[in-house]
């Protein structure tokens, strides 16, 4: 089954490493590189998951995950967080699957796994 996969990060090897391996397990993927586009993008069209790094420009993963909670047309995505340390302060049930990176293929195949 092929899911649709919103990647909201900054860091743009990180970025192109995940939609690489996105692609090659058969997802689409749409990119943005800050909360606040990301938030925008899954509001026009909602995605099934969305990996979501905590630290981003601007408007933080935090926001990003409260706002796509908040909103009915983006509820019901998966959320997948990644992240260099463990936020201990999200809510265990706004986030379906923490990534903490580095993450390599098979860590973002696990994750991804469980959620689509």
């Amino acid at each position: 089954m092929v899911s649709k996969v919103l990647v909201i990060e900054d860091d743009q090897d990180i970025l192109g490493l995940l939609a690489r391996h996105l692609r090659d397990m058969g997802h689409e993927v749409v990119l943005a590189h800050t909360g606040e586009l990301g938030v925008d993008l899954a509001r026009a069209d909602p995605p099934d998951v969305v990996v979501v790094d905590i630290v981003l420009p601007g408007k933080d993963g935090r926001w990003v995950i409260r706002e796509l909670r908040a909103d009915p047309r983006t509820r019901h995505c998966q959320v997948v967080v990644t992240s260099m340390l463990d936020p201990g302060d999200i809510r265990v049930d706004d986030v379906d699957v923490m990534l903490l990176k580095p993450f390599d293929r098979a860590a973002v195949w696990a994750a991804l796994g469980s959620v689509s």
